[in-house]
C-alpha cells in the first residue's frame, strides 16, 4: 500500500494512494468465511451454508466493503502520519490504470489553515460607559404610563393623541377603490396607523360632522396603483375618545409585578432593568468591536467544505424561523447560497476564537457557566426554574458555555489592545434615534 499527498491550493490536498489487488483478496476471503459462520441460507442451518455459495451471495458486498477499508486505512495513516487537519470530508475517486496488481485511488479533501495569532497590543478599541439617572427612570416609567393608556369620551373636537372612530369613503377618478371605505374604524391620532396627512385632516373635525378632503400618497406606497396619486375621502367622525395616564400610584405599580404597590420598589426594579439592558448592549457593542478586530488582524483562508456546511445550516435555521411563524416554507426556495457571505464569517471568526482560546486557556469555568446563567435568570419571575431548566440539558449549558467563551475573548481582547471608555448618551446607545 503506498500514499502520496499533492498540494493542489492553500487549503486544497490530494492523496494518491494504491493497494494491492492481493491484499484486498486475503481481506475478502476473510470477511466471508467470518459470514459464513453465521449467515443464514434457507435449506441450510446457520453456519452450514457452503463457501461458494456464500461467496457467490456476499462476495461484491464483502469485496466493495474490504476496498473502502482497505482506501480509508491509506488515507487515515497518512493523514496521521502528516498531522494533517482534514476539515469536511475527502471526496475519493478511483484512477484509471492498465495495472492488474494493484488498484489506484486519489482522495481530494481540505485542511483547516494553520495560521500564528496577529499581535493586538497596538489596535484600538472603544468602550461605551453609562450610568443610568433618574431621568432615564423617569422616561422609562413615562413610556410605560403610555403602554397602559385608556381613553374617555371627549365632547369636543378631535385632537392629537385622541382615539377617534370614523367612517370614511377614498375615491379615485370619482369611483371607490379597494381599502379605501371603512365604518366604525378606530385610530389614535398621531399614532402612525394612518397617513400623516389623512390623521391632521381628521384633526378639528367634531362628533357628527362629516369633511372631504384630498390626499396624495406617498410615491414610495405599497400599493403600486394609489403610489403617488391624488384621491378624494370623505370622512364622518362618531366618538372622540381622549387619552387618560395612569397615576403614579400603588395600583400602576402592581401593574408592573410589584405585588405590594410600593411605588419606591418600582422604580427601584425598573432602574435595575434599565442597568441589565443598558449592560446587555455596551457587551454586545464591544463584543461586535472585539470580533471585527480579530477578524481584522487575522486575514485567513476557510475551507470551503466548513463554508457550505455553515450556509447550509443558516439556511435551514432560516426555514425554521419561517415555520415557527406559520410560514409555508415549502413554498419558500431559501438557498444556502444565499447565507455564503455570513456563514464566511462566522467560520473565519470560529477559526480564530478556537486559537485565541486554546493559546490563552480561556476556556469557560464552571462558575463562570453558574454565574452566566443566574444573571440571565434573574429577570425572570421563578429564576430557581430556569437555572433549573438550563442544567437539565446538556446542550443548553452547552449555549451558556459558548456565551462564556466568547466574554473572555473579549476580556482577553479589551487587556491586550488598547481599550479606552468613551461616555455615550443613553438614546444613542439604546438607538431611540426619534428622541
Amino acid at each position: 500500500m503506498q500514499t502520496n499527498e499533492v498540494t493542489l491550493g492553500a487549503l486544497e490536498r490530494r492523496i494518491d494512494m494504491s493497494v494491492t489487488v492481493a491484499d484486498i483478496e486475503r481481506e475478502v476471503e476473510a470477511r466471508l468465511k467470518k459470514l459464513s459462520r453465521t449467515v443464514k441460507m434457507a435449506g441450510f442451518r446457520p453456519g452450514k451454508v457452503p463457501f461458494k455459495i456464500v461467496s457467490q451471495t456476499h462476495g461484491p458486498q464483502a469485496r466493495s466493503e474490504a476496498i473502502g477499508a482497505a482506501v480509508e486505512k491509506a488515507f487515515g495513516d497518512k493523514v496521521r502520519e502528516q498531522n494533517l487537519r482534514v476539515a469536511g470530508y475527502p471526496r475519493i475517486e478511483a484512477k484509471p490504470g492498465d495495472a492488474k496488481d494493484v488498484m489506484e485511488f486519489s482522495a481530494v479533501f481540505e485542511v483547516y489553515p494553520e495560521f500564528e495569532l496577529a499581535d493586538i497590543s497596538g489596535k484600538q478599541i472603544e468602550r461605551p460607559v453609562l450610568t443610568v439617572s433618574d431621568a432615564e427612570v423617569d422616561r422609562t416609567i413615562e413610556i410605560l404610563r403610555k403602554q397602559r393608556t385608556t381613553f374617555e369620551a371627549a365632547d369636543r373636537a378631535a385632537a392629537a393623541g385622541d382615539r377617534v372612530t370614523i367612517d370614511f369613503v377614498g375615491k379615485k377618478d370619482g369611483e371607490p377603490f379597494q381599502g379605501g371605505t371603512a365604518e366604525d374604524f378606530p385610530f389614535v391620532i398621531g399614532g402612525g396607523s394612518m397617513l400623516a396627512d389623512f390623521e391632521t385632516q381628521v384633526q378639528g373635525v367634531s362628533v357628527g360632522e362629516s369633511k372631504s378632503f384630498d390626499l396624495t400618497f406617498p410615491t414610495d406606497y405599497q400599493a403600486q396603483d394609489l403610489a403617488g396619486k391624488t384621491v378624494q375621502f370623505e370622512i364622518t367622525l362618531k366618538k372622540v375618545e381622549a387619552p387618560k395616564l395612569p397615576e403614579i400610584d400603588a395600583e400602576f405599580a402592581k401593574s408592573l409585578g410589584v405585588a405590594d404597590g410600593d411605588v419606591s420598589k418600582m422604580r427601584d426594579e425598573v432602574k435595575a432593568n434599565l442597568e441589565r439592558e443598558v449592560r446587555r448592549r455596551i457587551q454586545a457593542k464591544v463584543k461586535e468591536q472585539a470580533m471585527n478586530l480579530l477578524l481584522e488582524s487575522n486575514p485567513i483562508e476557510v475551507p470551503k467544505a466548513l463554508v457550505e456546511t455553515e450556509s447550509a445550516q443558516l439556511a435551514e435555521n432560516a426555514r425554521q424561523d419561517f415555520a415557527s411563524r406559520g410560514m409555508d416554507v415549502a413554498k419558500m426556495p431559501i438557498e444556502p447560497a444565499w447565507f455564503a457571505d455570513q456563514a464566511v464569517r462566522r467560520v473565519k471568526l470560529g477559526l480564530v476564537l478556537a486559537e485565541v482560546v486554546k493559546k490563552n486557556q480561556l476556556h469557560a469555568k464552571p462558575e463562570q457557566i453558574r454565574a452566566m446563567v443566574d444573571d440571565y435568570s434573574s429577570s425572570f419571575e421563578d429564576p430557581a426554574e430556569v437555572v433549573k431548566w438550563y442544567y437539565s440539558q446538556p446542550q443548553r449549558l452547552a449555549q451558556a458555555e459558548a456565551i462564556v467563551i466568547e466574554d473572555n475573548v473579549v476580556e482577553w481582547v479589551l487587556k491586550t489592545a488598547q481599550a479606552t471608555d468613551k461616555p455615550v448618551a443613553f438614546d444613542e446607545l439604546m438607538g431611540n434615534t426619534n428622541r
